[in-house]
């Protein structure tokens, strides 16, 4: 779709909709903002954000009229697609984009695009700076804090984009072709928004809509809807494995990943020369591995990286040892996937911190998974009942709930004894309590390293 002389609207005023706008004043294409919060000051919306002070700005509701004045939308991520206005606007005919497609519309270069219920900022930190360690040009965007918009006019056809995709940006993408793909697992999450697992899967697996024979995915052979996706893609498919040995692809054999291209195998390193830890992160490192190998990266390049590579923030990320206790945050736990990925990774007694805003997850698993290692499970947020509920029911009765994330550390570590961990893991989303994970984890952290 050519934009010139076209009217666009953007809808959302957060990061997403900001770096859209931008992006599109500086193409000179007529932007309108919308945003449905009407109580927002259009002035201080202008004078925080410049770009602002040249955009029509519209609150609350958007009329017929003004519907009719223009020729694109642009979603930002958090706006449901399924939104009375957004179908108003679909049944006009007016393209809906998303941000992710706004920007693969003006960039060049190659795109590696990662997706999957968990692993994904992992996985896509890891694999930017295995390509910045072999390309010049390498920008990482996407879910993983950048929007791609922000820097898509400064790519160049020599440029490599590492985008993280979640489901709801792959929602409103169209035209946007990566070169080398991967799914990492998927698992129930973000039910509220897709409403049906099938929903769900179908968006992670648009990743690879516009791909062909010359391109790549990168599966995960364990994740028994990825492993049947694979096999009826067109793309080349790569598959990696933590359970078994492949033929081709990459696996975990031991304390050893190796990589067998149909020929030979080579040895890719072992486990323990790795900076993170749990056969989750393992999978991790398969998929990126996978993915540099796809875009010609050579083997001892990839090693060079792998070797000093630090886990990535609110990952069950060690903040600090009191009297013996050592704390972790795992505020990127937000699904009960993710969460039994973090105590897995767990080697002490733990007393877990869970909760948080209700996405219409289960957590059988989840308590399942405790397997004696949990000592204490102290909740917080708007699930904290049906949690509780959920492990009583699992025969786990040492529950305690709080009302905040400062009194549910403050319980852990009155109990918690020399030789106990105590994990910030919530299972659940931020929202309700936070703005987002991220500023869940950076108080835990912050409160933490002030106890006394």
């Amino acid at each position: 779709m050519d934009l010139t002389g076209k009217k666009v609207l953007v809808v959302g005023s957060g990061i997403s909709g900001v770096a859209a706008t931008e992006l599109l004043h500086k193409k000179g294409i007529e932007t309108i903002l919308f945003d449905g919060n009407k109580d927002l000051d259009i002035s201080a919306l202008r004078e925080k954000n410049p770009v602002f002070r040249d955009v029509e700005i519209l609150l609350g509701e958007l009329k017929e009229t003004d519907m009719d004045r223009v020729d694109l939308t642009v979603l930002s991520p958090g706006v449901p697609t399924d939104l009375p206005m957004v179908n108003a606007l679909r049944d006009r005919g007016i393209p809906i984009w998303g941000e992710i497609e706004l920007a693969y519309h003006f960039a060049k270069g190659r795109i590696v695009a990662i997706t999957g219920t968990n692993g994904k900022t992992t996985t896509t930190a890891l694999t930017g700076e295995i390509m910045a360690n072999y390309y010049r040009d390498v920008k990482v965007v996407g879910n993983i804090g950048i929007p791609y918009t922000s820097v898509a006019a400064d790519t160049t056809e020599d440029t490599v984009t590492v985008a993280e995709i979640s489901s709801f940006q792959l929602e409103t993408t169209h035209e946007f072709h990566p070169t080398v793909s991967a799914i990492l697992n998927i698992t129930p999450d973000h039910l509220n928004r897709h409403h049906t697992m099938d929903c769900y899967i179908k968006a992670k697996e648009d990743i690879t809509k516009m791909q062909d024979a010359s391109d790549t995915c990168v599966l995960n052979y364990e994740d028994d809807v990825l492993r049947a996706f694979g096999e009826k893609l067109q793309t080349k498919v790569l598959f990696f494995s933590s359970k078994r040995e492949l033929e081709r692809g990459l696996y975990l054999k031991g304390e050893e990943i190796f990589f067998a291209d149909g020929k030979e195998t080579k040895l890719v390193i072992n486990v323990n020369e790795l900076n993170v830890l749990g056969t989750h992160n393992y999978e991790n490192v398969m998929a990126a591995c996978g993915m540099a190998l796809s875009m010609e990266i050579p083997l001892d390049k990839i090693v060079e990286v792998l070797k000093r590579f630090q886990a990535v923030e609110h990952r069950i990320e060690y903040v600090t040892e009191k009297h013996g206790v050592r704390f972790y945050n795992d505020s990127k736990g937000t699904n009960p996937d993710a969460a039994i990925k973090g105590i897995c990774a767990m080697n002490r007694p733990t007393f877990l911190i869970g909760g948080g805003y209700d996405k219409e997850s289960t957590y059988d698993e989840w308590i399942e998974s405790f397997g004696g290692k949990v000592k204490k499970l102290v909740l917080i947020g708007q699930t904290r009942e049906k949690i509780a509920a959920c492990a009583r029911e699992h025969g786990f009765m040492d529950i305690v709930l709080c009302d905040s994330l400062e009194e549910a550390i403050d319980v852990c570590y009155e109990n918690a004894v020399e030789g106990d961990a105590v994990l910030l893991s919530p299972a659940c989303a931020s929202w309700g309590m936070f703005k987002n994970y991220e500023e869940r984890g950076r108080i835990f952290k912050e409160y933490v390293r002030a106890l006394s």
